[in-house]
C-alpha cells in the first residue's frame, strides 16, 4: 500500500467523481512528487479532463481524497487552490478574447494582487518565457495565433506563481513546432522548480519530457510507470504513440 510521503506534492486516493448516475471518475489514484512532470494520457473522454477539474476544486468528488503536501484539499474551493499553489491552465485556453495579453496576464495574478511588485515581476518572467507575447502585449487575445493563445493561457497560469502546475492539452490543435516550443517551455518551467501535471493525447511529445506517467482509460487509472516504462511499453506504443 502506498503511504503519505514527504517528498510527494499531490497525492490522490481512491478519487470518484459523478455525474448524475454516471461515474466519471472511479476510484482513481496518483501521485505527483517535488519537482517532477507527470503526464496523463488518455483518450478523449478517459477522464482527463474531469480529474483536473476535480483537482482545481471545479467538480466536487463523492469519494476519495486529494491532498497537497498532506494536507487533505479535496472540498477546498477553487480561489482557496489557487491561493495554495495550484494553477490550471485548462483545455481549450479560455482567454478573454477581447482583452489585451497584459489584462489576461494580470487576471491571473489575482491572488497576488495586493503585491504589484511581484505581478510586474511575474509578468517579466512569463514575457522572458514566451517572448512573442512580449510584442504582442497590447493586442487583443482573439488575435493572436493558436500557439501564442495556448502561450498565454499558460502564462496566465504561470502569474499565480503556483508550485503545481496542471496543463490540459497543451498541444491540441498546434503545429509540430509550436508543440516543441510549448514543450520546450514547459521544461523550463519545471526546472525553475514548479511540479507539472500534464494530460496529453500526444504520448511521444509528453514522455520526452515526463518523469513518470499513468494511462486513464474509462475513469480510471489502468497502468504507470516510468518514462522508459511507457515508452517501451507495447500497448502505449501503438495506442498513443501510433507505432
Amino acid at each position: 500500500m502506498r503511504t503519505w510521503g514527504p517528498t510527494t506534492m499531490l497525492e490522490i486516493r481512491g478519487l470518484r467523481v459523478r455525474f448524475g448516475s454516471f461515474d466519471a471518475l472511479s476510484g482513481v489514484s496518483l501521485d505527483v512528487r517535488h519537482g517532477e512532470i507527470v503526464v496523463l494520457l488518455g483518450a478523449n473522454g478517459a477522464g482527463k479532463s474531469t480529474l483536473f477539474r476535480a483537482i482545481s476544486g471545479l467538480h466536487p468528488a463523492v469519494g476519495g481524497a486529494i491532498r497537497l503536501e498532506g494536507e487533505d484539499i479535496t472540498s477546498w474551493t477553487a480561489h482557496r487552490l489557487v491561493a495554495a499553489g495550484i494553477a490550471h491552465a485548462p483545455e481549450g485556453k479560455h482567454l478573454f478574447p477581447e482583452a489585451s495579453v497584459t489584462k489576461n496576464l494580470r487576471l491571473g495574478a489575482y491572488v497576488q494582487r495586493k503585491a504589484p511588485d511581484v505581478v510586474r515581476q511575474t509578468m517579466d518572467e512569463v514575457f522572458e518565457l514566451f517572448p512573442a507575447l512580449r510584442d504582442k502585449e497590447h493586442d487583443a487575445a482573439g488575435t493572436l495565433s493558436g500557439g501564442q493563445q495556448q502561450m498565454l493561457a499558460i502564462g496566465r497560469a504561470l502569474m499565480a506563481r503556483p508550485r503545481l502546475l496542471l496543463l490540459d492539452e497543451p498541444s491540441l490543435g498546434l503545429a509540430p513546432l509550436v508543440v516543441e516550443e510549448v514543450f520546450e517551455s514547459i521544461l523550463r518551467i519545471n526546472q525553475g522548480g514548479t511540479s507539472v501535471l500534464l494530460a496529453e493525447q500526444n504520448a511521444h511529445a509528453a514522455l520526452k519530457v515526463a518523469h513518470r506517467g499513468y494511462v486513464m482509460e474509462e475513469g480510471r487509472v489502468v497502468l504507470e510507470g516510468d518514462q522508459d516504462d511507457l515508452m517501451g511499453n507495447e500497448e502505449v506504443r501503438r495506442a498513443y504513440i501510433g507505432v
